[in-house]
């Protein structure tokens, strides 16, 4: 997939090249013929045009389907949309979490407002120039649904009327005990605070400080290293803290200290040291004094993969939990997500602990920066899948309007996704707001206030079959 969005990356780079040349040569041949403030305007008009309707980063034709596999044996409904409502031929449970597999085109207003599905009281939103399958999240829905009175319609975009519904069935992991790996902070938050802050017993893991990138620190007069070390303290805390908002103890929360973007080096090479790439630290034991649990990576404080895998199994086999949340290793493509999943795994082949489920969640995505598309307080629909993904099992709890409050409340306590966007930023959301009719957030100016505080919380369910404790055998520490 990897290699794939980087042929996509070049390709658009090569079109966004050649539409620049294009437009030169259209300002140089205008240049002769009319004045000078023509030309001028010509140059501001295709650049506000760039801004509102070509800067997104999509990787995908929005003609292309999205392929999705669901556990064998999930059940599926034809659906049939008449008189603006779904008809479902056949019952099932309203309860479970709800996809519609349909096919979605866009009218030719939706190649720049950006169409919209309208379902009951909740709104999906699509790629504008959409022309393909989808899956929408009737999760919540299902008693509209099965009495046939569920509305849907599409805005800027015209829906086939023939639907088929997947019905996923799931237990209700909150109720199970929880342990969430957080490969920064404020990952856990973002993916799951909705979950947690319901879950009777839960723990979160965070592996990084998140130090780098620290630009808003030095601009307070610190040096580069300062600044980096500030950064991670803050962020360390962060960790730490912020759970307690949703009622997870500071008890139940571990910062392991290691360094940002350095999990990838430290998995090709298990035994060696990586330090942080812009604090000149490498010692990971001065994040961890507050942390309850003495780890094995506290006896050396070197940043290894080595403590890195010895420290989660230790947590494995201390908090002992059912279900384990942590970054979908095949969607999710930021480098210590996909490097934190994998050290995750490798401490589950050693512990004498195996959890029944990982739940999988996305916080990046390969295709499409903007997922999940539309406003907040919306519902999520499934992210793009261009390329098949294993076929895993979806959970989308809802969360109501009060959860979604305490949900952007606690992402506004994270030092990482205060301050104010770019400049560039703000002015490209005001002229997406004019021409585009797209819309932001109160409650916080970072992406995450509008892509993160939903209607719905998503993961992906893999199962790991039976654990030691289950068929009496033992595995060793």
């Amino acid at each position: 997939m990897s290699a794939r969005k980087q042929q996509l990356l070049k390709r658009h780079r090569q079109r966004k090249r050649l539409l620049l040349v294009g437009v030169l040569l259209a300002a140089l041949l205008l240049g002769y013929t009319v004045s000078w403030w023509s030309l001028v305007v010509f140059l501001a008009v295709g650049w506000v045009a760039h801004e509102a309707w070509l800067s997104d980063h999509l990787f995908y034709a929005p003609g292309d389907d999205y392929r999705y596999e669901f556990p064998a044996g999930t059940p599926q409904f034809p659906v049939t949309l008449r008189e603006g409502c779904l008809q479902v031929a056949g019952a099932f449970d309203t309860h479970q979490t709800l996809v519609l597999q349909v096919r979605v085109k866009s009218s030719w207003l939706g190649h720049f407002l950006d169409p919209q599905v309208l379902i009951g009281d909740d709104r999906q939103d699509l790629e504008r120039g959409v022309g393909a399958e989808r899956f929408l999240n009737l999760t919540g829905q299902g008693q509209a649904l099965a009495s046939g009175t569920l509305a849907l319609r599409g805005r800027f975009c015209k829906v086939a009327p023939q639907a088929t519904l997947h019905v996923l069935s799931n237990p209700d992991f909150a109720q199970q005990r929880l342990l969430i790996v957080a490969p920064h902070a404020d990952d856990a938050e973002l993916a799951a605070f909705g979950l947690y802050s319901r879950a009777p017993e839960v723990a979160i893991v965070t592996l990084t400080q998140g130090e780098i990138e620290a630009e808003r620190y030095r601009d307070m007069g610190l040096d580069p290293a300062q600044a980096a070390r500030l950064k991670g303290r803050l962020r360390s805390w962060d960790s730490l803290a912020v759970p307690l908002w949703g009622g997870v103890a500071q008890q139940q929360c571990v910062q392991l200290g290691y360094y940002c973007l350095q999990l990838d080096a430290m998995a090709k090479a298990p035994a060696q040291s990586f330090g942080s790439q812009e604090s000149g630290e490498n010692d990971i034991r001065e994040v961890r004094r507050f942390n309850a649990l003495s780890l094995p990576g506290d006896v050396d404080g070197m940043p290894t993969w080595r403590n890195l895998v010895a420290d989660l199994t230790h947590l494995l086999e201390h908090h002992r939990p059912e279900v384990v949340l942590t970054p979908h290793p095949e969607l999710d493509p930021h480098s210590d997500h996909i490097a934190g999943t994998r050290a995750l795994m490798e401490a589950i082949e050693l512990s004498a602990w195996r959890p029944q489920t990982l739940l999988l969640y996305a916080n990046h995505l390969h295709d499409n920066d903007r997922w999940p598309m539309g406003p907040a307080g919306y519902g999520i629909a499934l992210p793009p899948a261009i390329e098949p993904l294993p076929a895993d099992g979806l959970w989308s709890p809802l969360l109501d309007a009060s959860v979604r409050m305490d949900k952007a409340m606690a992402l506004g306590m994270q030092h990482d996704l205060q301050g104010r966007p770019p400049f560039k930023r703000r002015l490209r959301r005001t002229i997406q707001r004019l021409l585009a009719g797209r819309h932001w957030p109160r409650t916080g100016e970072d992406e995450f206030f509008r892509k993160s505080v939903r209607r719905h919380e998503l993961f992906w369910v893999r199962r790991l079959g039976m654990s030691p404790q289950d068929d009496g055998q033992t595995r060793r520490p």
